[in-house]
């Protein structure tokens, strides 16, 4: 299926390179997105995409540090990990509300992306519930 298609069908614009470009940097998109940005930030593979996004704002960032801190290169290669760590630590830490933050900028109101992606997982987390209560919350035999 092509965007186009897949625009007509869902309703989602996908934005140009530029714009996803300027959009993991924390820049707003166009109205015409907002669907997309909703799906972005609740769709099944939504984590994976937040990483995606935090390594392209980090790269730019490791590179320049490699080049311009002095020293044999398993000093600066080490250094540069660590600080991707750090930042790769973090934005997990901060990774639902980073998520929220793009889904309110995009004009949702807050907390509608935890919803949308609890609705989308209520009969898994339903199931997993039922299943705990059998083993764990039966009386034992007396």
């Amino acid at each position: 299926m092509g965007a186009d298609a897949e625009a007509e069908e869902t309703g989602r614009v996908r934005p140009g390179p530029i714009r996803w470009l300027a959009y993991a940097f924390g820049a707003g998109l166009p109205a015409k997105n907002r669907t997309w940005v909703l799906h972005d930030v609740t769709t099944r593979t939504w984590r994976l995409r937040h990483l995606a996004r935090t390594a392209v704002q980090l790269t730019p960032i490791a590179v320049l540090l490699y080049v311009l801190i002095p020293g044999p290169a398993w000093v600066r290669g080490g250094a540069v990990l660590a600080g991707l760590l750090l930042g790769f630590f973090y934005s997990v830490a901060y990774m639902y509300e980073t998520a929220e933050h793009r889904a309110v900028k995009a004009g949702y109101p807050q907390g509608a992306a935890a919803g949308v992606r609890d609705e989308a997982h209520a009969g898994e987390r339903e199931e997993a519930q039922r299943r705990y209560a059998e083993r764990w919350r039966t009386q034992p035999p007396a």
